[in-house]
């Protein structure tokens, strides 16, 4: 894949193009990142790339016209490639569209700044505006990172081992379930007997469980839209119900202290 990123901050990709999944993605060839600086494509002598907003106001606006070259530049119209503003405008990137965006072969990400851009960049430039959330930043560079760093994990060959992608959280519509790892006991927390009897099913069942706990817990929104067959609607329901007892429980113990 390659990926060109358009800002006036060029400098600080510099070392995450360098660092880890992604710098590794970038050196084997995988992934094919070039930074690209705006005021490269101003046309006045102060290199300006903001002017003040028609209409008064507070704030900056970028303006068109050196947007409008770099992506001439570029060969936006003339080669397959997606243009995306990163914008707190835009569709809130998830999981699916990671997936969608690691298939094409060029994105553009355009890292906006002040108060965003011209008007006019957006409807004859831009194909899509997307959001890392719900909340503003000084620019786009930090969300343009996220995006690259999510698709390159979906890129084969990036992540050394293809189970790793395949069992991330939202990949299935469920948060991941939890990890241990050695020692079996730490503080008085000891690892779960299931994940050292070897009894590779008896796992399984247990990580899907614990996967569906968590999703529940942490972000239940997840559960109306995840696969969920019948299986895991009998957990849920034992799960619902240890939930119920331990409530009763603390009620329990608060009536007799």
């Amino acid at each position: 894949m390659h990926v060109d990123t358009v800002t006036i901050f060029p400098e600080l990709f510099a070392a995450f193009a360098r660092t880890s999944l992604v710098g590794r993605a970038v050196a084997s060839g995988l992934l094919q990142l070039e930074v690209h600086d705006l005021r490269r494509f101003t046309t006045d002598r102060h290199r300006s790339v903001d002017d003040e907003p028609y209409g008064g106001g507070g704030g900056m606006v970028m303006s068109a016209q050196p947007w409008l070259a770099a992506l001439h530049a570029l060969g936006a119209d003339a080669q397959r490639a997606r243009c995306i503003l990163l914008s707190p405008q835009g569709r809130r990137l998830d999981d699916a569209t990671v997936c969608a965006l690691a298939d094409l072969p060029r994105l553009i990400l355009l890292c906006g700044r002040y108060e965003g851009l011209d008007e006019r960049v957006l409807a004859q430039g831009v194909d899509e505006d997307i959001s890392i959330g719900d909340y503003v930043l000084s620019g786009g560079e930090l969300p343009a990172m996220v995006l690259i760093e999510a698709i390159s994990r979906k890129i084969p060959g990036v992540v050394g081992l293809a189970a790793s992608v395949e069992n991330d959280s939202f990949r299935h519509g469920l948060l991941d379930h939890p990890h241990y790892t050695r020692p079996p006991e730490i503080a008085g927390e000891r690892v779960p007997e299931v994940l050292l009897s070897g009894d590779h099913a008896r796992i399984a069942a247990w990580r899907r469980r614990e996967a569906l706990r968590a999703t529940r817990d942490k972000r239940p929104d997840l559960l109306a839209h995840a696969a969920l067959d019948a299986r895991d609607r009998r957990m849920l329901a034992e799960l619902d119900g240890e939930r119920v007892v331990e409530v009763q429980a603390c009620k329990k113990g608060d009536r007799t202290e």
